[in-house]
């Protein structure tokens, strides 16, 4: 790409993100089309289950919507969405990473190491915090739209794959992503307070 291409690419850019933060949402649609080709191919590049990948694309744009009132017009924002992109694949990678790991297990070249995790998974204080957050996934859960609530419980807490709840449903594949998306997006501006429940979407 020119140095031509590269700016008329950035005063697009620019233009759109002046127009979302005016209010004018519909506008952020611009950048998810223009970029969704080139972030689902980064994180193919790091994940790969495709399901994973389809999920970790929607969190990426969905994360850059509600961070985009701090973008610095300093920077591109195609180097400012792969960041997101990035660091947000990683994290999910590093939580898959761990979920692997057994405690039960040495690692490493001495075989005296052991990874040393405090079990605080029964506490009545732990167990009361889980509740009250599942408690207010669920009620968020429940105030979505029947048709995005029941993608949403079948993807997520019955751990469905995209295929499959499309042929529970019998809708087409693509409703069923749109669906899932939309749906994500209200569940994070009803949970955006709510760090540690958000992570539960992820």
């Amino acid at each position: 790409m020119s140095p031509e291409e590269r700016k008329i690419q950035n005063e697009e850019d620019f233009k759109a993100i002046r127009n979302v933060l005016a209010g004018d949402v519909n506008s952020f649609a611009f950048l998810q089309d223009k970029y969704n080709i080139r972030i689902t191919a980064l994180i193919r590049r790091m994940i790969n289950n495709p399901d994973d990948v389809e999920d970790l694309v929607q969190e990426t744009f969905i994360k850059a919507f509600k961070a985009l009132p701090r973008f610095q017009f300093s920077y591109t924002f195609s180097a400012w969405i792969y960041r997101i992109a990035s660091n947000n694949t990683i994290d999910f990678l590093r939580k898959k990473r761990f979920q692997m790991v057994s405690i039960d297990q040495p690692f490493g070249e001495d075989e005296d190491q052991y990874i040393d995790i405090k079990d605080t998974s029964h506490t009545p204080e732990v167990e009361l915090i889980s509740l009250e957050r599942k408690e207010i996934l669920a009620k968020a859960i429940s105030d979505l739209p029947q048709n995005y609530r029941v993608i949403v419980q079948l993807r997520h807490q019955e751990e469905l794959e995209y295929s499959e709840i499309a042929s529970k449903l019998n809708i087409p594949l693509g409703t069923v992503k749109a669906h899932l998306f939309r749906a994500r997006k209200l569940l994070y501006e009803a949970l955006k307070d709510q760090k540690e429940i958000i992570r539960q979407l992820s």
